[in-house]
């Protein structure tokens, strides 16, 4: 009969452990928790800025086309740049365990919000649903990183298992909160996105008792000074930025300034620029880094800015790509009109079917593997190539006919074999090449290069209607296959700086 003891393994036996499919049973507990934030996050997304334009009549908000595209720019891109902050009080303060419970309350709390009708809880339930994301999303990562000893080889394979956990979360999201949302109503879809999230919260608490010790405290500061530092720090980060909010708040009251959304859209703009180059410089100029920490930062910068052109393009899905499914694209199958939503479905199920395949052949190559760096070019090649190929549909779509779901289906194939090639290892590489004492922090820094897509994303969205369509897939096909072919010059000089982390 198993024991308390047996039931809550040391970090060892925990790293050791191979009862999830040859891993660790903690595996298991962290694939549920994301599955179901995913859920969450996707059947949000799914609907987001199908809601924000359709019209008061049908239950949506009105908004114009530019500023639906803006705000929902600015909400998925805050949702990732969050996870910087986020990442770092996990590592100082509170722990990976207690950031990723907390974040996954506040991300119940944002959906139920969103069910409002009143303006004020929609954008509440947007802020909810930011800082949630922020605290969950790369603290997640990172215990996942933690479960096993560095060199162990089932690393990559356990972020691929994890991987198709966030993707069976995001298969079903769209079916089921899209369906809710657009045929019944768009805030029981929201609903059900928030109802996901606290089944997710459920099985993590009784699932914690397998994960052993990962996660379960911040890093150790090296003395009683260092410590009361950082508290000091946090406390003083906190109040500059309720200070920062409330003026604002204030000036906009008082008329003094105006806030729109596209306002603060190119406000975070400005803000990810600066985030980014702030870190880099201090990882590759400030002091009290080793020089091959250093390197390693070179090489994370290299795959960071990959990332970022990546996702710019792959985050359309959402935006520019789900509004051509809802008003350029034949949605009718067997008499049966389907939701635009359900396009969503279609990358994670490709995910689903293809993610073994990509697992057993980064395994059978064995040493002939291709580096992080080169996988990195085949996906900017191959979510270049899905835009490329919706270049037609456009044109045609601007003559008035409705295309045909292939060309979203065929661009979707195309932007998962894209995805399998870097998503995956970049979570990975990140845990790799991370100076240990900052794991949280640079995985939030992975996140800040999807954030930048996000944004990048929902600008494309606000210029979905001013821009013809086939120019505006067209140009970001060239800047991303341009960016494979840059990505492609650069893999042996940036394995150079991965320092042997293979």
């Amino acid at each position: 009969m198993a024991t308390s003891k047996d039931l809550a393994p040391s970090a060892d036996i925990a790293r050791y452990d191979t009862r999830f499919f040859g891993h660790p049973r903690g595996l298991a507990t962290l694939f549920f928790i994301e599955m179901w934030e995913r859920f969450s996050y996707y059947g949000m997304r799914a609907l987001l800025i199908l809601f924000m334009a359709a019209s008061v009549e049908t239950g949506g908000l009105g908004f114009p086309v530019a500023k639906a595209g803006a705000v929902y720019g600015f909400a998925t891109s805050m949702i990732y740049l969050i996870s910087l902050p986020g990442g770092w009080i996990a590592d100082r303060l509170i722990g990976q365990r207690r950031a990723v419970l907390y974040g996954g309350i506040l991300i119940s709390l944002g959906n139920f919000c969103l069910m409002g009708r009143d303006i004020r809880l929609f954008y509440a339930g947007l802020g909810l649903i930011m800082l949630g994301t922020g605290m969950l999303k790369p603290n997640v990562s990172t215990i996942v990183g933690q479960l096993y000893r560095q060199g162990d080889m089932r690393r990559d394979s356990g972020f691929s298992i994890f991987y198709t956990g966030i993707n069976v979360g995001a298969l079903i999201a769209p079916l089921a909160c899209g369906w809710v949302g657009e045929r019944i109503s768009w805030r029981l879809g929201f609903g059900l996105a928030g109802l996901g999230m606290v089944a997710g919260l459920i099985q993590y608490a009784l699932g914690g008792k397998y994960l052993g010790e990962a996660g379960l405290y911040p890093a150790r500061p090296e003395n009683a000074e260092q410590g009361r530092r950082q508290k000091r720090n946090a406390t003083l980060g906190a109040a500059a930025a309720a200070l920062v909010l409330g003026g604002v708040a204030a000036l906009a009251a008082s008329g003094a300034i105006e806030i729109t959304a596209e306002t603060i859209s190119e406000a975070l703009g400005i803000v990810l620029l600066a985030v980014s180059v702030a870190v880099f410089a201090w990882l590759l100029l400030g002091k009290g880094w080793s020089p091959i920490e250093r390197k390693r930062s070179g090489a994370i910068l290299v795959l960071f800015l990959g990332s970022m052109i990546f996702w710019a393009a792959f985050e359309q899905a959402g935006s520019s790509l789900n509004l051509f499914a809802e008003r350029a694209t034949n949605r009718t199958v067997f008499g049966f009109n389907f939701p635009a939503s359900w396009f969503q479905f279609v990358q994670p199920f490709f995910i689903i079917t293809l993610a073994p395949v990509f697992a057993w052949i980064w395994l059978a190559l064995k040493n002939r593997e291709p580096s992080s760096p080169t996988k990195f070019s085949l996906g900017l090649l191959f979510v270049g190539l899905g835009f490329a190929l919706l270049v037609p549909a456009a044109s045609m779509s601007a003559q008035g006919v409705l295309v045909s779901s292939w060309w979203l289906t065929g661009t979707y194939f195309l932007h998962t074999i894209g995805e399998l090639c870097l998503s995956p290892v970049g979570l990975s590489a990140m845990t790799k090449l991370a100076p240990a004492r900052i794991g949280g922090l640079m995985m939030g820094m992975w996140f800040v290069s999807i954030s930048i897509g996000d944004y990048l994303a929902g600008k494309a969205a606000s210029v979905y209607e001013s821009m013809p369509l086939d120019k505006l897939f067209g140009t970001v096909a060239l800047f991303a296959v341009i960016g494979a072919v840059v990505m492609a010059l650069m893999v042996r000089p940036t394995v150079r700086l991965m320092s042997g982390v293979k």
